[in-house]
């Protein structure tokens, strides 16, 4: 579990990227008060989704504007077509946490 900041410092409809030891870095999303954690690398090519525009439930890759649903991982648009990993987020005393170490069920 990640320990990754506080729930204040990421504003409704921003991004964080998590640049983690041992393994890809993960995206981290605000939707209106709630988190979602995904693979931050695009499944169709080699882009940090974290620095893409979060509309809704939707994070667009920042290269080819395809879309992914931040809840699900799934590809919503092409050329996305590939679904990404997403992952638990927990909220405690303020603080954003992340279970890396394990997807979120489908």
């Amino acid at each position: 579990m990640l320990k990754v900041c506080q729930v204040d410092d990421v504003e409704p409809g921003d991004t964080l990227q998590l640049i983690c030891k041992d393994r890809p870095p993960i995206a981290l999303y605000n939707v209106d008060g709630t988190f979602f954690a995904t693979d931050d690398i695009c499944s169709h090519g080699d882009a940090s989704l974290a620095d893409g525009l979060l509309e809704d439930f939707a994070i667009e890759c920042p290269f080819h504007a395809g879309t992914f649903d931040v809840r699900t991982g799934e590809a919503l648009t092409r050329p996305c077509v590939h679904k990404i990993n997403t992952y638990p987020v927990k909220i405690e005393d303020g603080f954003v946490y992340v279970l890396a170490n394990e997807t979120a069920p489908a």
